[in-house]
């Protein structure tokens, strides 16, 4: 066996390690952001609080394994298949605005104290599960690529 034959077979294996994880941490935070709408209307602040805060930390875990495990697997050049190649470059400006808004819903609620700073909570969760859901159908185009 070449070592060609030898790394490619490891390289695989290495992807579908990443497009696990990746898509347990979203099962997870799915989870979390259906335990956080069941607490609405957000009056019972020290439990909101507790979800919210556990919540981000899955959320920016969650968008970093995807921007630098998924991106950077394959944009550091160790993903070779063209169509690998296209479809990543194709949804990385959708890929991206997810982060972005993510990150910014991270850094709004992360040290959210009182009612008043949980007034949008529910309009802001909705935005964020429109925009995750449509991550969630880009990242399953690129994964399903990758799982071939």
């Amino acid at each position: 066996m070449t070592t060609t034959e030898q790394v490619r077979p490891e390289r695989r294996q290495r992807s579908a390690q990443l497009i696990a994880e990746l898509q347990n941490e979203r099962k997870d935070l799915w989870s979390l952001y259906c335990r956080i709408g069941d607490l609405k209307p957000f009056t019972d602040i020290e439990r909101v609080k507790t979800k919210l805060a556990r919540f981000a930390e899955v959320l920016v875990d969650y968008v970093s394994l995807g921007h630098f495990g998924l991106y950077e697997r394959i944009l550091a050049g160790t993903e070779r298949r063209a169509s690998i190649m296209t479809l990543a470059t194709e949804i990385y400006p959708e890929f991206s605005e997810v982060t972005d808004l993510s990150v910014a819903f991270n850094d709004k609620y992360e040290q959210a104290q009182d009612a008043g700073a949980l007034a949008t909570l529910a309009d802001d969760l909705s935005e964020l599960g429109e925009a995750l859901a449509k991550r969630f159908e880009l990242e399953d185009r690129l994964c399903a690529l990758m799982r071939r």
